[in-house]
């Protein structure tokens, strides 16, 4: 809607695609500031009481793993949520929407060498946020060894 309202202000400046892009960045940027601004609520998953209704987080019998796809992506919203804005801005529009990083430059109004350095320090704050996983698969189990040797 903010793209179909914000037509008449479109100047030609930029391609429409980046005009295109901007828009719906700041209209994101804006719902995740009302976001910050509302209380979160948070849902158990299958806590195991009798008067439990169904949720729409708990798994279906055709899904296996659903509750933890679920869980994974609440996670990664919180890592996301966690980085400063221009890192966030920045590693969203290249890794969930595969912009370039000349696209993301004239999204953003920085250039490329900010948009670089952007992406490589919000993917590492990404890193240290997100819970680790050994190479089997078992969470922080890396993290038990002493010494790390096995």
């Amino acid at each position: 809607m903010a793209v179909v309202r914000g037509l008449p202000r479109f100047d030609g400046r930029s391609s429409f695609a980046t005009w295109v892009h901007r828009v719906t960045t700041n209209s994101c940027l804006d719902e995740l500031r009302r976001r910050g601004r509302r209380p979160r609520v948070v849902r158990s998953v299958g806590s195991g009481g009798d008067d439990d209704e169904a949720s729409p987080l708990d798994p279906v019998d055709d899904a296996p793993g659903a509750a933890d796809r679920v869980a994974d992506r609440l996670t990664l919203d919180d890592a996301l949520a966690a980085l400063p804005e221009d890192f966030r801005a920045a590693v969203v529009l290249r890794d969930h929407l595969d912009l370039g990083y000349a696209e993301i430059a004239e999204v953003l109004g920085v250039a490329p060498g900010t948009v670089r350095s952007r992406i490589a320090r919000g993917r590492a704050r990404l890193a240290q946020l997100l819970p680790t996983e050994d190479p089997v698969g078992n969470p922080g189990a890396a993290d038990d060894v002493e010494g790390g040797v096995p």
